[in-house]
């Protein structure tokens, strides 16, 4: 079985992968951090007492708990110090939290690699998502003008979506860069064509009601393509987080993203 700490275990997705370890044969939850602790985490989520108690402090339950993985659904601002002092305990993080930069992204590589502890972060769990990217990038040799609609709920904090970013730069590994669109277009409204990415449009969409959703848009002569997705619960994510959390002790370094995990 293999030992697992939540990271930002009382927040939506928190509580969600909390139930999914519980709940899988080959996990054994063995710590629980938040801002808010004392709880008991079986009887956070709806199971019967577990014996974890919800912790504040994450060095302190790393170093006690000895987990073997650190899932992370915490916040933009906290995740790159939470994956660092989890690596340096020699806990491989699994990480769902976005909002890390590329710059972050390449020191948890190296740190990764000074520790020899394997590490993973994925901008989207579902496992459809994945397939949408992959089709995605696919679509993009044939059909290169593309745009990006991804919507999310108001509370998400960081715009554009990690599975937005990361769609387009798979859908750039093999597509020319080239800017769509009239290139005498004036904005009328600044933003209104959305974000840049190598000559993509990306658009974001925050309204209460939505959970995780986007659609890729291709154009050509005469016609378009939409690949869509849409996750309707957070239920949506745990195949990915379970299957993340089993397998990242058996990669090495930095791996991003699921659909190195799936099999093409």
């Amino acid at each position: 079985m293999v030992s697992v700490l939540v990271n930002g275990a009382c927040g939506r997705m928190g509580q969600a992968v909390l139930k999914a370890v519980q709940e899988d044969s080959e996990l054994k939850l063995v710590g629980a951090v938040d801002l808010q602790g004392g709880m008991d985490a079986g009887e956070l989520v709806g199971l019967p007492a577990c014996g974890v108690t919800v912790e504040t402090d994450l060095a302190a339950a790393l170093t006690r708990c000895k987990p073997e993985v650190m899932v992370d659904f915490t916040r933009p601002d906290v995740v790159f110090s939470n994956v660092k002092q989890a690596l340096s305990a020699h806990v491989s993080p699994v990480v769902g939290t976005t909002g890390l930069s590329e710059e972050q992204k390449a020191e948890i590589a190296a740190l990764a690699e000074k520790e020899a502890t394997p590490a993973f972060i994925a901008p989207n769990f579902a496992i459809g998502a994945v397939l949408m990217m992959v089709m995605c990038k696919q679509a993009a040799k044939y059909m290169p003008d593309v745009e990006i609609i991804e919507l999310h709920h108001d509370k998400k904090l960081d715009a554009p979506s990690g599975t937005a970013v990361q769609t387009a730069a798979m859908i750039a590994e093999v597509r020319k860069k080239h800017v769509q669109g009239n290139p005498d277009e004036k904005e009328k409204l600044a933003g209104a064509r959305g974000a840049d990415y190598e000559g993509m449009h990306i658009h974001s969409v925050r309204l209460p009601g939505y959970v995780a959703h986007q659609e890729v848009i291709f154009g050509g002569l005469g016609q378009t393509l939409t690949i869509r997705h849409d996750s309707l619960n957070r239920e949506s994510f745990m195949p990915g987080v379970v299957l993340a959390a089993k397998k990242v002790r058996g990669l090495k370094g930095l791996t991003v993203g699921l659909d190195k995990l799936l099999e093409f």
